[in-house]
């Protein structure tokens, strides 16, 4: 008797679904963000990609100032969005604006994002 009461309880999952840290974006995260509303996500992911964008161009002026700025902004949206590689390698370089890998990986990050929001624009 006591098997039949474990078949048919309820799964232990009372945290809802778990974050993706698989993908570029974590759309769960988005999902909650955007109450579910697919054509926001979709909207938010493509103006989060044009700030992206805008962010590694201003990066790339070589100013220390414009550098931390510019890694601040990308860092918020990043988070915003469920962009949680771009946001890590935004913090990163936002604490060390001088290192090239740290500005590479950025541009990587970006770029991947970018890739997997253009395959769910399709």
């Amino acid at each position: 008797m006591a098997a039949v009461g474990i078949a048919f309880a309820a799964p232990d999952n009372c945290k809802g679904p778990a974050p993706s840290q698989q993908r570029p974006v974590d759309l769960v995260h988005l999902a909650n963000q955007t109450m579910g509303d697919k054509s926001l996500e979709l909207e938010v992911l493509q103006m989060f990609a044009r700030q992206a964008r805008a962010c590694l161009h201003e990066m790339s002026s070589g100013d220390a100032n414009a550098v931390v700025s510019a890694a601040h902004r990308l860092k918020g949206a990043a988070g915003a969005v469920g962009a949680f590689r771009v946001q890590l390698a935004a913090e990163t370089l936002e604490g060390n604006c001088g290192d090239a890998a740290s500005m590479a990986a950025v541009g990587v990050a970006v770029i991947e994002a970018e890739n997997f929001i253009l395959k769910l624009s399709r």
